[in-house]
């Protein structure tokens, strides 16, 4: 007998009264599957829920007690074993699910962590802070979308939630999408003045926009407000560092780990600026977190690439070979990386060029007022010290690492869009208005994004103006550089294993093989040797290729005062020197002759 919602209600708050959670539950949700927004129903199952989650048992609340002081300890094993215990008499207790999850994220089981805060919202579906946690775990498992939706979901129940507008941004800015990541840490701070997180996450979002100034000011802000805020003071290092402030980069990056001795990022920034020598402080502190029970695996491979660093500085080569290797085993479990895919990937890449060739775009001359330069390769080939050189022309506006191609047009180049010609515009227009917020008055602006050479397909065909620069490095200097780099970046799961980064080389010279077959004269092939032994000669010949004037600051790159956010940071703010490709030879006992086999065509 169907019954309207003022007696369902009624009935619902009268079993409420007489403790019976269930039955008051589940007139609640029968309600809500028909009228979804009745406001009355809403606040009366989250009273039922909250009812729920106080346990009448003396028993499980000295357990409750005695999980929390366990989570306070960071003792997330016993959290999780605990929990379990507790979840298997009461398995509708929130706070043990909720408890549960943030142990499980403690300990890096980020898919364990996901599954505990889905459940907290299945239990609750009207909690801002359910969905915010689970928001934050698919965070960590690189999926973006997923997590922007249940950040947006957890506003939609809380609008004022600052924490989750910080988190929203968190998702915005891995994604590449800084205006958006910004406006989300705006919204924080709007919700919460004083919010310092906010501030030092806005800070390095305008930092990684080239808005140094405000990044600065924001980090300053940050640090005002919590002077205990170590993060902040982590990315004033990182903004120094990107501007060649070495000095005083050091400086920011120990004063976090002076606030935090446990704060791994600052010690593995620190780690990539200074060379160790016996004693270093530093040192003992690394050795004395990795000997802790209870780190994530991704804590544990950050810190054993800061021990490889250490003991490769010491001359330590077959202990520093060693932590290599376990740091990127952990760090390839952790991105689940199988080398199949990519296999895979790169002859869709083909397929999908192929086809593109049918829907040529026809291109109106002087259709674009600023012409991208793609500096392209396989990352730690170069491609930092090329735009280096060339931004320093006063042509030439130096624009990083840009994600905007992979963003737009990935699924082009993969064939996983159809193909026509509105479709290929729309990349086009989309790439464009993006550079055209970059640069103001240069003819050229440059997109250093090494994996590009996965699209050059897709490049030649919308971008017909664009200029392609693959720049080339001994094969085995760039395999070796590949594999003893942790990259925060979650696309370079084949760098982790000698292997696999030996294997995924393969398949780049054999794409870049076919694009030269394709459209060889379009391409640019700079040799990065040449390029260190011969400076002048190989930069006047790219300069020519671009159709400019030669100037004289292009011989002096390290002059040139412009952010740098990559890993080769700091040699681009040397003169051009030659022999760093000879360094792996110091780990050749252990590789095996793995790269004999490497040759450009």
């Amino acid at each position: 007998m169907k019954i309207s919602v003022e007696k369902a209600i009624a009935q619902a708050k009268s079993s409420f009264k007489r403790g019976d959670f269930g039955a008051a539950q589940e007139l609640y949700h029968n309600i809500l599957q028909k009228f979804p927004h009745n406001k009355r129903a809403k606040r009366g199952l989250a009273e039922v829920l909250r009812n729920q989650q106080k346990l009448s048992d003396s028993s499980i609340k000295t357990e409750l007690d005695s999980l929390g002081q366990m989570y306070n300890q960071g003792n997330f094993s016993a959290v999780v074993n605990t929990a379990n215990s507790i979840i298997k008499r009461s398995p509708k207790e929130v706070s043990v699910w909720e408890v549960l999850g943030a142990a499980h994220r403690g300990l890096g089981n980020i898919k364990e962590a996901s599954a505990a805060f889905k459940t907290v919202v299945e239990l609750n579906p009207y909690y801002a802070v359910g969905y915010n946690n689970l928001g934050v775990a698919l965070q960590d498992q690189g999926k973006y979308e997923e997590s922007i939706e249940f950040f947006t979901k957890a506003l939609s129940i809380k609008s004022n939630y600052a924490e989750a507008y910080n988190n929203l941004g968190n998702s915005f800015k891995d994604q590449g999408n800084l205006e958006k990541a910004i406006a989300a840490y705006q919204k924080a701070i709007s919700c919460k003045p004083n919010y310092a997180a906010a501030y030092s996450n806005k800070g390095r979002a305008l930092h990684e926009n080239n808005n140094l100034e405000k990044a600065d000011f924001a980090l300053k802000k940050s640090i005002s407000i919590n002077p205990k805020n170590y993060s902040a003071f982590n990315n004033l290092g990182l903004l120094h560092k990107d501007q060649g402030k070495i000095d005083e980069a050091i400086k920011w990056f120990e004063q976090a780990i002076s606030l935090n001795k446990n704060f791994i990022s600052a010690h593995l920034n620190l780690s990539t600026l200074k060379k160790y020598r016996p004693g270093d402080p530093q040192i003992n502190i690394i050795d004395g977190i990795l000997s802790k029970s209870n780190l994530s695996e991704h804590d544990r491979s950050r810190l054993l690439y800061i021990s490889a660093k250490i003991q490769e500085d010491l001359g330590n080569y077959k202990q520093a070979f060693d932590c290599y290797v376990a740091a990127g085993n952990l760090r390839k479990k952790i991105l689940s990386y199988q080398l199949k895919k990519d296999q895979i990937l790169f002859s869709q890449i083909k397929t999908s060029s192929s086809k593109l060739k049918k829907y040529q775009l026809k291109i109106p001359k002087e259709d674009i007022s600023t012409i991208p330069i793609f500096i392209l390769g396989m990352p730690r080939s170069g491609t930092s010290l090329v735009e280096q050189i060339l931004s320093s022309h006063s042509q030439i506006h130096g624009a990083g690492e840009l994600p905007f191609l992979a963003q737009y047009g990935e699924d082009v180049s993969y064939g996983l869009r159809d193909l026509n010609q509105e479709n290929l515009f729309g990349v086009r227009n989309d790439y464009l208005t993006k550079l055209s917020n970059l640069s103001s008055s240069e003819k050229f602006i440059t997109d250093k994004m090494p994996h590009n050479f996965l699209h050059v397909g897709l490049i030649l065909n919308i971008l017909p103006e664009a200029k392609i620069i693959h720049v080339k490095r001994d094969p085995a200097a760039t395999c070796w550089s590949n594999f003893k780099q942790y990259f925060a970046a979650r696309n370079l799961g084949y760098s982790y294993n000698i292997n696999d980064t030996v294997e995924y080389f393969k398949l780049y010279l054999d794409l870049m093989n076919y694009w030269n077959q394709h459209f060889g004269s379009l391409i640019y092939d700079l040799d990065y040797e040449k390029l260190t032994r011969d400076t002048l000669v190989e930069t006047k010949k790219v300069i020519k290729y671009l159709n400019l004037n030669w100037e004289n600051a292009c011989s002096e790159p390290h002059k040139n005062v412009r952010s740098v956010k990559t890993a080769s940071q700091q040699q681009v703010r040397r003169r051009v020197y030659t022999g760093s490709s000879q360094t792996w030879h110091k780990f050749s006992p252990f590789l095996k002759n793995i790269f004999d086999d490497l040759k450009y065509l």
